[in-house]
């Protein structure tokens, strides 16, 4: 049986959990001011990322005297700056539940080869027991975790008095949901996410905290020029007013100016987060009334408003075989692809299978609701496909 297709599809159909939609509005005409075939460290290169630092600390909430840099190769490039700089000081603590995480403690464990290591894990849609960890250790985890969908409900489980560093990828929750930056003495994230800027670029904000480490600690390895946060024993003051490690694009500096702007026009980080909220809710309400799906979260406080995971529930479904299952998690996602009804949704590779719907900011609400009726009709037309039992 074929069912009937929705009659109308999102305005914008991008549900990509990164790079991410681009800010309702956007064109190529907002990058017309980009200091193109122009030196970054010219004075005008150089005032642009000032800005792109300053603005990030207006509509983040980013304390006064945390410091914020630009620097290469996305949030991952972040990360690794502060995974490589800072530890090997104290033993390290490690919380994953999903494949990002399961990635920083790889890289601790066989690339650092650090020795004190304790990692706290927890399957896919759910959190690592939070009570458990040791905050003498210096302790490294994401706050959203953009292939579960599962999130970290707030910071009240660090604690204010720590010994270690709390290192944060927080690469799909900044300018979505609100970072206890009290309790965060790194925190990263990438401008391709929850603003849906461009590629390439890392944002590093550390804490005064933070800073004494690098200043008074010297890793047992190399560093190269590209992770050297440091002059002399002293913290590159450079890097946190824009003169930028590496040759930054002012093509995708532009970019993120124009994102922040649309942000601080809205009303700041509140309007942002209610905007993610707004989407999330629409998933959330339709769920409750769809038998056949439901969040791969486990629980509601810990359930992402920005990289929402979905699983199949239907007996019809879940009967089936892993590959079974896989393969119909892709019909799903092709079939409204196909339809230009909503792209990019399928689930990351290392995840169970389902949907992954990106309900950040920068989604109209009205593109949610839009998408809803075609989530249902691909689920009946896939279903439909499946060969009958004999």
């Amino acid at each position: 049986m074929t069912a009937t297709k929705p009659g109308m599809r999102p305005a914008i159909p991008h549900f990509s959990s990164g790079p991410c939609a681009k800010r309702p509005g956007w064109s190529l005409q907002a990058l017309t001011d980009a200091a193109l075939g122009r030196s970054h460290r010219a004075k005008i290169g150089k005032a642009k990322l000032k800005r792109a630092i300053d603005l990030t600390r207006e509509v983040l909430e980013v304390p006064a005297d945390y410091r914020i840099g630009i620097v290469p190769a996305s949030d991952t490039g972040a990360v690794e700056m502060a995974l490589w700089s800072l530890l090997g000081a104290r033993p390290v603590t490690m919380l994953t539940w999903e494949s990002f995480g399961e990635g920083w403690v790889t890289d601790v464990e066989k690339q650092l080869k650090l020795k004190d290591v304790t990692v706290l894990k927890a399957p896919y849609g759910e959190l690592p027991d939070l009570s458990k960890v040791d905050f003498k250790s210096d302790v490294i985890f994401t706050w959203n975790g953009t292939t579960s969908g599962v999130r970290v409900p707030n910071g009240d489980w660090i604690k204010a008095d720590r010994e270690g560093l709390t290192i944060c990828d927080a690469t799909s929750a900044a300018f979505a949901q609100n970072l206890d930056f009290a309790k965060l003495d790194v925190v990263t994230f990438s401008w391709q996410k929850a603003l849906g800027g461009e590629g390439a670029h890392g944002m590093l904000i550390l804490s005064p905290r933070a800073v004494e480490r690098l200043e008074t600690y010297k890793p047992a390895w190399p560093l190269p020029k590209i992770f050297r946060l440091t002059k002399g024993g002293k913290i590159n003051e450079g890097i946190f007013v824009g003169e930028t490690i590496n040759t930054p694009s002012m093509l995708c500096v532009e970019d993120y100016l124009d994102t922040l702007a649309w942000a601080k026009s809205l009303g700041g980080l509140k309007a942002l987060v209610a905007r993610a909220d707004a989407n999330t809710k629409v998933l959330a309400d339709w769920v409750a009334k769809t038998a056949w799906v439901d969040f791969l979260a486990t629980k509601a406080d810990v359930r992402s408003n920005t990289s929402v995971c979905l699983k199949v529930v239907d007996p019809a479904i879940t009967s089936l075989p892993a590959d079974g299952q896989a393969a119909f998690a892709k019909a799903l996602s092709g079939l409204i692809e196909k339809e230009g009804a909503g792209l990019d949704l399928g689930y990351y590779r290392d995840a169970p299978p389902g949907l992954r719907i990106w309900c950040g900011a920068t989604v109209e609400t009205s593109d949610v609701e839009a998408l809803v009726p075609w989530l249902d009709w691909a689920f009946t037309e896939a279903k439909a496909a499946l060969p009958k039992a004999a």
